[in-house]
């Protein structure tokens, strides 16, 4: 135990000599320069005109208002852009390292990437913390499709419009997903009174003080009165929680079934339709049923999708995206996620849930084959690798893309030709 201490504190001895020794040859680096008085920061002013507009600015970087140029730049050179002494963002957080909390929940792709700068000028600004413009217009220069969106709302929400930060944390989150300040539902209760009547009447008496708000709300704001989602469940609609919810007791949100049987209800016949195929997508037969891709009360997506297609499909399936997204050729339904173009999302009686049987029958939805290419395909046509199956599109082309152009297993037509025509091998 007594050794065991000793190694401890002759450890930090060892770092704590380090890190002056550190510190005493970057001074002594400083001193070397034998900059001139006012070298740090004065001088450079002399050189680089119309820097007294940037002194003149009402927010001014602390580095210069102290003349200390040299604080983030190199008076000689640099291997980095405008002689930088180091990285954007690992220079920064010499700082400004309280930034950082030791746990984070989720954090900004910039600050993780260190472009500070993408938010901040280096410099001055006429916005507080340097900021490169305020409010959500400073967001909105990257997340364009969200501003885009939020202009053409009907219904506001209020803090989307003015302030991104009334709700998020620019840089990083210790206590929530998506850069949140707080979770919810806390976060909505920083603004939203809930204690009058009124509040209780709109949400049917449920106690959705405990519940997560963005669950039929967006949060960005909506087409849809309440800022509910632009798509929204019917029996919320109406006002029906009880169709689903138990509504009573100390669990008034307990579901009444669990799996596909809950949905049944409501959606009898098209539930049957699908078990009577002979295969059936699997997160239908699980318990959370038709729960694992939509949402039960409302979503921005058709459908009452839970996200975007592409991005739900791949949280399954993200080896076959990321096949596409190395792919040489871009196959527009996978691209633009529109998988169900292809594939059926409940079930089929065809291989991969296809929608058609034969790939000559799906592929012709949108290409012209028959005027493809002269080789003949179809179902007299035999693939001479294998007898138990006929040549057909997929013989060729793999339709989630491959390193080669056209989806084309092989490098050039060449190679691929010689598969079936061996004799023709050189």
């Amino acid at each position: 135990m007594r050794d065991s201490t000793i190694r401890i504190r002759t450890q930090r001895a060892l770092l704590v000599t380090a890190l002056l020794l550190c510190a005493a040859s970057l001074v002594g680096a400083a001193n070397d320069f034998k900059l001139k008085p006012g070298a740090r920061g004065k001088l450079c002013v002399d050189c680089h005109d119309g820097f007294e507009e940037v002194l003149a600015q009402p927010f001014v970087h602390t580095p210069i208002t102290e003349g200390e140029c040299s604080a983030c730049h190199s008076p000689h050179t640099s291997n980095h852009e405008m002689l930088l002494s180091a990285q954007t963002g690992e220079m920064c957080l010499e700082c400004h390292d309280d930034l950082v909390p030791e746990e984070t929940q989720s954090a900004h792709e910039v600050f993780v990437d260190g472009k500070c700068i993408v938010c901040h000028d280096p410099h001055s600004s006429e916005n507080e913390n340097i900021l490169r413009a305020t409010g959500s217009a400073l967001c909105f220069d990257c997340h364009e499709e969200m501003g885009e969106r939020v202009a053409e709302n009907d219904e506001e929400h209020e803090p989307v419009t003015e302030d991104c930060l009334e709700c998020h944390n620019p840089h990083v989150s210790a206590e929530s997903t998506h850069l949140l300040s707080d979770s919810e539902p806390g976060l909505c209760l920083d603004c939203h009174e809930t204690d009058d009547a009124s509040f209780a009447k709109q949400h049917n008496d449920y106690p959705v003080t405990k519940a997560r708000c963005t669950a039929c709300h967006d949060p960005h704001g909506s087409n849809t009165e309440g800022i509910l989602y632009d798509n929204v469940h019917e029996p919320v609609v109406e006002k029906k929680c009880d169709e689903c919810h138990e509504g009573t007791g100390s669990s008034p949100f307990a579901l009444k079934d669990t799996g596909f049987e809950l949905c049944e209800g409501c959606h009898y016949e098209e539930v049957i339709d699908h078990l009577n195929k002979d295969r059936v997508h699997w997160p239908l037969l699980d318990k959370t049923g038709c729960l694992n891709c939509h949402a039960p009360h409302a979503s921005p997506q058709e459908s009452l999708l839970k996200a975007p297609m592409l991005d739900l499909c791949s949280s399954c399936h993200a080896d076959t995206v990321a096949r596409q997204e190395r792919a040489q050729t871009e196959h527009p339904p996978m691209a633009e996620g529109a998988c169900t173009e292809c594939h059926s999302p409940h079930s089929s009686d065809n291989l991969f849930l296809l929608n058609e049987a034969s790939s000559l029958d799906l592929c012709e939805n949108c290409h012209e084959w028959q005027t493809h290419s002269t080789h003949p395909i179809g179902d007299k046509i035999v693939d001479p690798r294998n007898q138990n199956v006929t040549l057909e599109c997929f013989s060729c082309h793999r339709s989630h893309g491959t390193e080669y152009e056209h989806f084309l297993y092989y490098e050039t037509t060449n190679d691929l030709c010689i598969q079936c025509h061996q004799e023709l091998r050189r």
